[in-house]
């Protein structure tokens, strides 16, 4: 068994290819293990600003023509699914392998690979992440250690530098560029989007004193989104309204294509204007990788576009020494999380001399028991529990500094010559997915 990544990212590709990459993204993880006899489990993030795929191959980590087959199978699928060619997906994917992988996604999950670095939002898209290859099945006991750690090492570098506290969003900048142009907290504001990020989005507004909210959605979910948060919800087929009545638009529904277009923000300019003397809305923020927002929005007079190519160029350059604490922190948990994962390979073989010498005890007592007085056979129960533990403790130390090693199989070859036991290796495929 081995961990592999592919990752693409802002720092890698304009966000156009990374829109492209993602279109697909919902079907990714089923199709991989579906289809790619060695892959195992697979764990698809796909955020504003990156798309990566992470994936529990049985194949040996040495076996560089195995692990490329791997690579090349998950790159068709991705292909397929977003329209792309193979090679095109294939120069955009970064691949990573074994103990690599831990160390990418635990610097992901901790903000420190962000647009906005050091931002809090990705580690909630590292968990759901995970949540969703669940409820898909795709999962594997390899990837959900994986995904547990890295939010324990996100959770360490939050509380352990000063990039916990800071702020930094993707959110929080596009709303620090609007606060140049209006006043935040006297604006009207339609919310367009009901997700995750959308209650991110929510949170940054409120901070900044905006009251007047009202939120639209292409799914239908306005309502129960705006009951939860004392909202406005605009009804279905109102939003040419509610765009006339919002200074400020901030959009991250992530539908498949444009919600908002320029003759639609046109004509709510003019019919505003018309109304009350103001031309509205002002500014529109789209924070959806999936463009909410026609670009061509920018050509309407008047009116001011953030997308996250605007909040890429003007994201805050982060303390360089807080960074460099936080990828320590990071670099502590991908080698904890090392060790542990190597440490399961060994798991059969400390079960397996436990049984041995569990078995060798029972019968033991139960001789004692059979001969000797009731209460003599419970002091003798006693000595001989004690002396199995204290034989089992040497060999289950030797385990854990055998695998943080990688002698796996000497570990195996001394249990056998001392005990006569013998233990196969793990199979990469009894691994639950």
């Amino acid at each position: 068994m081995v961990l592999l990544s592919l990752s693409a990212s802002h720092r890698d590709l304009d966000l156009d290819v990374l829109e492209q990459l993602s279109s697909g993204s919902r079907s990714v993880a089923t199709s991989v293990v579906a289809d790619s006899p060695d892959i195992t489990g697979c764990v698809v993030l796909a955020t504003c600003n990156r798309f990566e795929v992470y994936l529990d191959a049985a194949v040996p980590a040495d076996d560089e023509a195995a692990v490329r087959r791997a690579v090349d199978e998950v790159c068709a699928v991705v292909a397929r699914s977003s329209g792309l060619e193979a090679r095109a997906v294939t120069s955009s994917l970064q691949p990573a392998v074994g103990a690599a992988v831990a160390t990418h996604l635990f610097s992901v999950a901790a903000g420190l690979d962000s647009m906005v670095v050091g931002e809090r939002e990705v580690s909630g898209q590292v968990r759901r992440a995970l949540q969703t290859a669940r409820a898909g099945g795709t999962t594997s006991s390899a990837l959900e250690r994986l995904f547990q750690h890295a939010s324990r090492a996100s959770r360490a570098v939050g509380s352990r530098t000063a990039l916990g506290g800071t702020g930094r969003s993707v959110v929080g900048v596009a709303l620090d560029l609007v606060a140049e142009q209006l006043d935040l907290a006297s604006s009207s504001v339609l919310l367009i989007g009901t997700g995750s990020y959308a209650g991110a989005s929510l949170t940054a507004l409120r901070a900044r004193g905006v009251t007047d909210v009202s939120v639209y959605s292409p799914s239908g979910r306005a309502a129960a989104f705006a009951a939860d948060r004392g909202l406005q919800a605009v009804p279905a087929g109102g939003l040419e309204h509610a765009l006339a009545h919002a200074d400020l638009v901030v959009s991250c529904s992530g539908a498949l294509g444009p919600v908002v277009d320029a003759r639609v923000v046109a004509d709510a300019r003019q019919r505003s204007a018309a109304h009350d003397g103001v031309a509205r809305p002002t500014v529109l923020v789209d924070l959806a990788l999936t463009h909410d927002v026609d670009p061509a929005v920018r050509s309407v007079p008047g009116v001011r576009l953030v997308d996250l190519v605007t909040v890429q160029q003007h994201a805050p350059h982060a303390l360089a020494d807080e960074v460099m604490a936080g990828r320590k922190i990071v670099d502590e948990h991908a080698a904890a999380f090392e060790a542990t994962l190597a440490e399961q390979q060994l798991v059969p073989a400390v079960v397996a001399l436990r049984r041995h010498v569990g078995q060798a005890l029972e019968a033991e007592v139960g001789r004692a028991r059979a001969g000797l007085e009731p209460d003599v056979a419970d002091r003798v129960e006693r000595s001989l529990r004690r002396f199995a533990a204290s034989v089992l403790h040497t060999p289950a130390v030797r385990a854990r500094e055998h695998a943080r090693l990688g002698r796996h199989d000497a570990y195996r070859e001394g249990l056998e010559a001392v005990f006569g036991l013998h233990v196969e290796a793990p199979d990469p495929a009894d691994d639950d997915a």
